[in-house]
């Protein structure tokens, strides 16, 4: 076989591959991600389905220890609307009353339970008037 051909069969070959390598990522990519859901998005969806709930610690709400911490969120746009929440594992320092967390989890029963060592805490802006005052950490109950 002539060494030419045998030269453009392998690198039609190689981009062909390429190709379907970038379409196999792109495709992944945009199928994996799961998006932000508030609770009443949640409330509304189907029961058992992974999502990654965003909402409010209510205030006075924590109750826990080191193994187990359940909590209430409320939706970002919608106060009346809340959402029990159990979950299990390291609470990141800056969790506290007020603020805005992410976990990952299921609704069951009405109920949200999150995977463990899912939570990750928003922290305000520094150029917000609530990063101006003190947080309000969280004392849990044992």
């Amino acid at each position: 076989m002539d060494p030419e051909r045998k030269r453009t069969i392998r690198l039609v070959v190689a981009l062909s591959a390429a190709v379907l390598l970038a379409v196999a990522l792109v495709y992944t990519s945009f199928t994996a991600g799961t998006s932000d859901r508030q609770v009443g998005e949640v409330l509304k969806g189907a029961a058992g389905e992974r999502t990654q709930l965003v909402g409010r610690v209510v205030a006075g709400s924590t109750h826990g220890d080191s193994e187990r911490l359940d909590f209430v969120l409320e939706d970002l746009r919608d106060s009346d609307l809340r959402l029990a929440v159990t979950y299990s594992g390291q609470i990141p320092d800056p969790f506290a009353r007020g603020r805005e967390v992410l976990v990952k989890g299921k609704l069951e029963h009405g109920h949200f339970v999150a995977e463990h060592d899912s939570m990750v805490t928003k922290c305000p802006s520094k150029f917000s008037a609530e990063a101006e005052q003190d947080p309000q950490h969280v004392q849990l109950e044992e």
